[in-house]
């Protein structure tokens, strides 16, 4: 056997593997740099920017996988990988892995519907699942959630299809519910009166429909009376806060009376 000869042309093997593995990890570094380049020179572009801020977050995440992927292609061939044997694995492993993450193929689809029918966008606020909190961003696999006190929630796409969603910011006005509980012996026209002059004086309040306040219900301590306002929506919490207060004040300074829980014993006496 021919040592030298062996040795010759296992030091050129090596120095050709050596070298195609340091271009195929030069394409990946440089690649990778050039993705995250054009993912932020697209999200400065005016154009992208016009777009709906929903879209933009799928379509940046979208990208992003979908070059990568053929980053790693490019490096393959780099390699000297065939591209009928690389196809062929990549077949047979996306049956595989299909099996394995049929979960994030539903997170897929799911954030694909959500695109299309739009039940809520970035911005809006929406209840679903027994969590609460603003659209962050809709991603390929997940929507990201950020509740009023600033925490972060991540749901699966999959998950919110095939949820209810309540969403609260899809509609441009809002109605604020109050309930106000006071005595029974309190004249009921005079709190009806007070209660919807309270709202009618609230700038964000709209005229149209005009406030509403009735007599809700009787409970066995008190008249409950409910307030009914509109406003927009954004400026929903505001009035909630603000009626409440006002309510509260309105009703005192015309001697209204929020009653305490009361209980009547009678006592049954026998000889």
């Amino acid at each position: 056997m021919n040592w030298e000869a062996l040795l010759t042309q296992l030091g050129a093997t090596a120095t050709d593997l050596a070298l195609k593995l340091v271009g195929a990890l030069l394409i990946l570094i440089i690649g990778g740099k050039l993705i995250g380049f054009l993912i932020k020179r697209l999200n400065k572009s005016k154009k992208f920017s016009k777009i709906d801020k929903s879209v933009q977050s799928f379509v940046n995440s979208f990208l992003k996988i979908a070059l990568w992927v053929l980053l790693i292609i490019s490096a393959a061939g780099v390699l000297g990988i065939p591209m009928s044997s690389f196809v062929t694995l990549l077949t047979t492993a996306g049956v595989a892995i299909g099996l394995a993450l049929q979960g994030a193929l539903s997170n897929l689809a799911g954030g694909v519907i959500i695109l299309l029918f739009r039940p809520f966008r970035v911005g809006d606020y929406i209840e679903t699942c027994g969590l609460s909190g603003t659209v962050e961003g809709i991603t390929v696999f997940y929507t990201v959630l950020l509740t009023p006190d600033n925490k972060r929630i991540t749901l699966p796409n999959g998950t919110l299809t095939n949820s209810p969603i309540l969403n609260y910011s899809d509609q441009e006005d809002r109605r604020v519910d109050l309930e106000f509980s006071v005595a029974y012996n309190s004249d009921i026209e005079q709190v009806d009166e007070i209660l919807k002059q309270v709202a009618e004086k609230h700038e964000k309040v709209k005229k149209n429909p005009a406030p509403f306040a009735r007599l809700l219900r009787q409970d066995p301590s008190a008249l409950v009376f409910v307030l009914r306002a509109w406003c927009e929506s954004d400026d929903y919490w505001t009035v909630y806060f603000d009626l409440n207060e006002a309510g509260k004040k309105a009703l005192d300074a015309n001697g209204i009376a929020i009653p305490f829980p009361q209980l009547d014993v009678h006592l049954d006496h026998k000889n």
